[in-house]
């Protein structure tokens, strides 16, 4: 069991574990899940840990850790029984025939909804562009649900990259996102949605009526609806 708070291991768990979420991280290919759900997702999808850490009131197998000093390297306020490390994978392109894009949505949090989203809509793959919060950063992952280790996730560049027909989604602007439909749904950043290029490099522009005195929905949502609306009736 270990029980030195100076364990080189757990220090490198309470990285991995509480490390940025903002842009995507060049010092680690590794990343980690916290609790029982988390990682029996992961198992489900067949990801095997690199390492797994346990405490011994845990059901699961791991490196006996002594209670108190995985709770410190935890992220969550009330600590895990439970902390894995994978390594990241990145899928070589986004596959269709249903793809969403994201393109500078920096929250992390929204990134792992979108991630869950896109698993219960029947998403084949979520594609990540540039200044996009890291999919396997800790809150992301959790966001995710456990959907980062059952959906493909790609990095792409340019909207050329994605999966066609993209479809730009814009607020009030363009037709309303029907279904079904295939192709790739991209989505802007949070405040700004998306840039000028890449809304002239996609091929249609939609928006998702909305009534009211609201301006727009926030990334996550909006991603979420699309979805659903593209998905719908297939």
């Amino acid at each position: 069991m270990i029980t030195s708070p100076q364990n080189a291991k757990l220090k490198e768990v309470r990285r991995l574990a509480r490390a940025g979420g903002a842009r995507f991280r060049s010092a680690s290919s590794r990343f980690v899940a916290e609790g029982e759900d988390l990682v029996l997702a992961a198992e489900a999808a067949g990801w095997t840990a690199v390492e797994q850490y346990v405490t011994p009131d845990s059901d699961l197998p791991g490196v006996l850790v002594e209670p108190g000093l995985l709770a410190k390297v935890s992220a969550l306020g009330s600590g895990s029984r439970v902390i894995a490390v994978y390594e990241q994978r990145w899928a070589p392109a986004p596959t269709g025939p249903v793809c969403v894009a994201l393109w500078g949505v920096g929250d992390p949090g929204n990134v792992g909804t979108v991630l869950r989203s896109a698993l219960a809509f029947g998403a084949a793959s979520v594609a990540v562009g540039p200044g996009c919060a890291d999919p396997f950063s800790p809150k992301a992952v959790r966001a995710s649900m456990g959907a980062v280790f059952a959906v493909p996730v790609a990095r792409v560049r340019s909207v050329n990259e994605l999966p066609a027909p993209a479809i730009a989604l814009a607020a009030r602007t363009g037709e309303p996102v029907r279904g079904p439909q295939a192709g790739t749904l991209v989505i802007g950043a949070e405040r700004t949605g998306l840039p000028d290029d890449v809304l002239a490099a996609c091929a249609q522009t939609a928006h998702i009526p909305i009534s009211g005195s609201a301006e727009s929905l926030n990334a996550a949502m909006a991603a979420t609806v699309g979805l659903y609306e593209m998905t719908r009736n297939t």
